[in-house]
């Protein structure tokens, strides 16, 4: 008899739950976050798994390594693409996990990807630079305000990245303001220095692969942007066509229709945020650097505005990025805009 299993995992513990053919519950326990117990859990049911099915959370690398090294049948379940029978009168953690086991049951489960184990530690490090950028701004905006606040006069962020503590001394702030100055300043070279390590080992890791210098190609992507698509995309086979890796970019517009009328739309958040972020910020380069896109660019934003003008050619180079790491040719302008 096949049977299925559904696991809604949680920071401190799983529910797990095994359901036959008919969906009937032939066991279920909430178990700690220990993948020994877990395994001990599957394992008298292991010869008639057909697969099981794990709720991707922010913490599913560890349980899914486990499980597909134990030679399980791994699917990552999509949460924000499952939706229940809204007049359930109760729901919690043991009838999610069983509604997980009977999607994958009936062939109707929307799946997540797993992204190979062997190449996840370099995705993470470019995520964990981004985020030390993010806090570096911070710092530099703090200085910036402080400055006006004090002053009434503006300063600029690259002249910021270039103060010393000389010169914030000789700003003539008070001194408490001279402390929160320098303390921000601080923070800031220190996080500095610490995404100047992080940009040279990924450089080091990433320069050499064929996809990498194919995405440079593109106008408004360097270095940091072509690691990033890179490796946030992962296999572009994953993608049945250009439409689903833009969607995935967030460079589509999330509505529903009837009748040729708005009715609504989705969740705007489906999609990679980081993905978004770098097609974004590749066109904002792109108008600087490259003609054609920047006629493009003009032309959109007559047409509406700014914002929806660069969301467009967002939208364009994330088309173009799909077909190069598809074809495995480097970028032509007149392809991308005629």
């Amino acid at each position: 008899m096949n049977k299925f299993s559904g696991i809604d995992l949680h920071s401190n513990n799983s529910v797990v739950v095994v359901s036959d053919e008919a969906d009937r519950v032939v066991y279920q326990r909430r178990l700690p976050n220990d993948p020994v117990q877990i395994r001990a859990a599957l394992a008298p049911h292991r010869v008639d798994l057909v697969g099981v099915v794990i709720e991707a959370t922010f913490n599913w690398y560890w349980l899914v390594d486990e499980l597909m090294n134990d030679g399980y049948h791994v699917h990552l379940a999509n949460p924000a693409a499952i939706r229940q029978y809204d007049g359930l009168k109760y729901s919690g953690d043991f009838t999610d996990a069983a509604h997980l086991a009977q999607l994958l049951r009936l062939g109707l489960l929307p799946e997540g990807y797993i992204y190979p184990a062997e190449e996840r530690p370099v995705r993470d490090l470019s995520r964990k630079r981004m985020q030390l950028v993010q806090c570096r701004t911070a710092q530099i905006l703090a200085i910036e305000n402080l400055f006006s606040r004090h002053t009434g006069a503006q300063m600029q962020g690259e002249r910021v990245k270039c103060l010393d503590q000389t010169q914030v001394n000789g700003f003539g702030f008070e001194p408490d303001v001279t402390l929160a100055v320098q303390a921000n300043l601080a923070v800031m070279q220190t996080l500095q220095e610490q995404i100047g390590i992080i940009e040279k080992r990924l450089n080091e890791r990433v320069k050499l692969r064929p996809d990498y210098a194919l995405l440079k190609s593109v106008p408004g992507i360097g270095p940091i942007l072509a690691t990033t698509i890179m490796l946030e995309t992962g296999t572009i086979s994953r993608f049945a066509d250009v439409g689903n890796f833009s969607s995935y970019c967030r460079c589509v517009d999330s509505r529903r229709e009837s009748n040729s009328r708005k009715k609504g739309k989705g969740n705007t958040k489906n999609g990679n945020k980081y993905l978004a972020w770098a097609f974004v910020e590749a066109a904002n380069f792109a108008i600087r650097s490259c003609p054609e896109a920047r006629r493009f660019y003009e032309r959109k934003k007559r047409a509406r505005n700014g914002i929806v003008a660069i969301k467009a050619l967002a939208h364009k180079l994330a088309r173009a990025c799909f077909h190069i790491l598809r074809e495995h040719k480097p970028f032509e302008v007149t392809r991308c805009f005629g």
